[in-house]
């Protein structure tokens, strides 16, 4: 693809599309994890959680077409992602609060950002690698495109759980259906749930429904379950 040419624009035009409609996911992710931080931490912890998650989406994106090959890698993805928005939302209370999803410590966001974006990223990177035609030059300038958005948007999803802690059930709602989405996107389910040309639109619906309520359901319940229930 000619650089500066019509294709490239337009090429570029879709890559800042994907980024703005699929980073909403990394900036909830992020601001949540960061949300205990002291607030001394918490900028720190958004930019570098950026840094480190573009990193690893730099990383998946030069390895996309082998990634492709793996079979189940959007089932567990999608799995995994589910967990995390679980423990984003939920006060588990185990006492290890370096290791937990909302972490009060700064590495313990990072881990969490990090993995959670490693997760999540793999639609962001095909998208992109994909209205990239392979042009290198665009894959680059879409990662880099992403850092102020994610930045931006995690800056203010922090403020708004601030005054509204409802957006921390809001949010893990939508790590949730993005989870769902990840696992109706298998291949090797297909069977269940269509493909992305002749998609299941009702299974697909209702494994998000379920997910979302499962996460909130669970959450609620760990959030209300006596202290010192475990300790017996």
């Amino acid at each position: 693809m000619e650089f500066m040419s019509a294709p490239w624009w337009s090429a570029l035009l879709a890559i800042i599309l994907i980024d703005l409609v699929l980073a909403g996911d990394n900036a909830i992710v992020i601001a949540l994890a960061a949300r205990n931080l002291p607030k001394s931490l918490q900028t720190k912890a958004i930019v570098w959680g950026t840094v480190g998650a573009i990193g690893v989406r730099t990383l998946m994106t030069l390895i996309v077409v082998w990634l492709l090959k793996i079979p189940g890698l959007m089932l567990v993805g999608g799995l995994g992602l589910l967990w995390i928005a679980y423990r984003l939302v939920a006060d588990t209370d185990t006492g290890s609060e370096e290791h937990g999803p909302a972490a009060s410590t700064f590495w313990g966001a990072m881990k969490t950002i990090v993995i959670a974006d490693a997760l999540m990223g793999i639609d962001n990177v095909l998208g992109v690698a994909g209205a990239a035609h392979g042009a290198m030059d665009l894959v680059v300038i879409g990662l880099l495109i992403s850092v102020p958005i994610v930045v931006f948007g995690s800056t203010l999803v922090l403020k708004l759980v601030e005054r509204f802690p409802i957006i921390i059930q809001l949010g893990a709602a939508v790590l949730a259906y993005t989870a769902a989405s990840m696992v109706t996107s298998e291949p090797l389910l297909a069977g269940w749930f269509g493909t992305r040309e002749a998609p299941e639109q009702a299974l697909r619906w209702a494994l998000a429904a379920l997910a979302i309520v499962g996460v909130l359901g669970a959450a609620r319940w760990a959030t209300r379950r006596p202290r010192g229930t475990d300790a017996a």
